[in-house]
This record gives structure tokens, sequence and C-alpha cells, in this order.
């Protein structure tokens, strides 16, 4: 949603001096980033808000998506998507199953292939079907400014809207989320986050991977999760001095939004207000849409 339709729908709590949470996963978090480094202009409105976030080092170590990082790949993805306009879905569900082959592919083949079995039941396979099509511009830019090229962590090395993308602009408290088993963004690259932006930063490392290190409900409180509240230089020098915590990270996350907000207040309503309607019932007719 446009900064100006959230001021537009929310106003009168940021007049009160009430302060918003931005939260990012995955991809989402380089938008997150990108939106408080494109309030420029608006600094001083946008400074009451928060970063909570998870990973937003794309990417001086890529990981096992390095394999499928270079010009001639690269290049002929930007070929096909400007031919079509879009990146198909299955394209990116292929590359992320390649990652991890033995589970996502193989194991299939063998069980419900070569032995007939029926799949078996796992809630995480619904989240891997679920893949959709990604806009050819944005994708190519992606690609190719965060990946292959990695200038989006250099102060002014690219921009976006006209405006030069300097992290270290972004002053705002943020918690730092990676995961120890992630093949999609290693978490010691993910740690560089903490290196790049400014203010109160908070880092936890979560057990497991992807998805499910982080899609881990306090109220079955599995795994565990490491903590440092010193943020030194490296990922190792963080390891070592950290300490490991029972449970969910969604703890220690709910512990630390509280220290970063005000009293509790009533939620609204209703969606939107009189200039912006509710278009429809969450969770949208887009989600149901099959790519």
């Amino acid at each position: 949603m446009p900064a100006d339709v959230q001021g537009e729908i929310g106003g009168r709590w940021q007049e009160r001096g009430r302060r918003g949470t931005v939260t990012g996963a995955a991809r989402a978090v380089t938008d997150a980033a990108l939106a408080h480094v494109d309030a420029a202009a608006a600094l001083e409105r946008r400074r009451a808000h928060r970063w909570t976030d998870r990973v937003g080092q794309r990417r001086a170590e890529p990981g096992e998506l390095g394999v499928f990082i270079d010009e001639a790949q690269v290049a002929n993805l930007e070929k096909k998507m400007n031919e079509r306009g879009y990146l198909e879905g299955s394209e990116m569900a292929g590359t992320f199953n390649l990652l991890r082959a033995n589970d996502l592919i193989w194991s299939f083949v063998v069980n419900n292939y070569l032995l007939g079995k029926d799949p078996f039941p796992f809630d995480l396979l619904y989240w891997n079907a679920d893949s959709t099509n990604l806009p050819g511009p944005m994708y190519c830019w992606y690609l190719r400014k965060t990946y292959l090229e990695n200038k989006l962590r250099v102060p002014g090395a690219t921009s976006v809207l006209g405006v030069p993308v300097d992290f270290g602009r972004i002053d705002l408290p943020a918690y730092v989320l990676a995961t120890r088993e992630d093949h999609i963004v290693p978490w010691r690259t993910a740690y560089q986050t903490t290196q790049l932006i400014k203010g109160d930063r908070r880092f936890v490392l979560g057990a497991s991977g992807h998805v499910a290190g982080v899609i881990n409900p306090a109220s079955k409180n599995k795994r565990s999760y490491w903590v440092n509240d010193k943020l030194p230089a490296t990922a190792k020098e963080w390891f070592d001095g950290a300490s490991e915590k029972p449970g969910s990270w969604w703890n220690d996350w709910s512990a630390w939004l509280k220290t970063q907000g005000g009293p509790m207040v009533a939620a609204p309503k209703s969606p939107g207000n009189r200039k912006h309607k509710a278009i429809e019932p969450a969770p949208g007719r887009y989600v149901k849409q099959k790519a």
C-alpha cells in the first residue's frame, strides 16, 4: 500500500504521535527497506515508523542460489521476461525445488511414482505449491541489482524512483531474523544487515529453515532460537557469544515489540475509510487465482 494512502487511512493515529510497525519476510524485506529509503523527502514523517524485519541483506554471499546467478543465466531470464512481461511462477518454483532436490523432487519420484505411495501430509508443501508470477521489469531489476551486481548494499550505487539507495540512512529500530538452516538466505549473510543499517537493532537466529523456522507459532513453542545483545562485526563472533533459548522466537519478537510501542489501543472496527473503501474480505481474490 502506498505511503500516502497509509497516511490518509491512519492519519488520525499518526497525528496523535503513535507509530506503525513495518513487517517484511523474504523478498518483502527489500521492499520494506526501499520504502524507507524512498521516503527520504518525507523523512521526518517516516521517522515515526519502526522497521521490524527479516533479513535485508541481498547478497554478498547468496549461498546455493549463486549456482543460478551469472551473466548468461540472468540475461536469458531477462530475454524471456521481456518477451512475455513476467516470470512464470513454475520457473521460480523449479529453482527452489532444485535447491533441495532430494526432498522436493526425488523423494516424490521414488515414493509416489516408483512405489505408488500417497504423498505424506505436510503443511509446508502447500507453501511450496503456492507459486506466483512476478512482473518482468521488477524481477529483472531485482536479479541484476541485488544478486548479480550486488549493488543494493553499496551506498548510492543504485537508485529507486530517482532516489539514491543508502541503507545507512535507515536509523529506525529493527528486529532482524534469520534461520540457521535457511538454504535461500544464508544466516551469516543475513547477519550483515545489522552492519548496513543504524538505529536500535536486534538480531535473532531461529532454528530450522526458510519456512519452518519462521512459521513457528508460540502456541506450539517448538524448536529454539539464539540471541546475543551485542552486534560484533562478524556472524561468527555473534554466534560465539550467543545463547540458545528453547521454544519459538515469536516470544522474543513479541517482547521486543512491547519495548518499542506505546499502550494497546482498540483495533479499527472496519478496514479503510470513506475515501479508500475495502475492496473485498481478506485474503482477497488474488490469493485464490492460480498462476
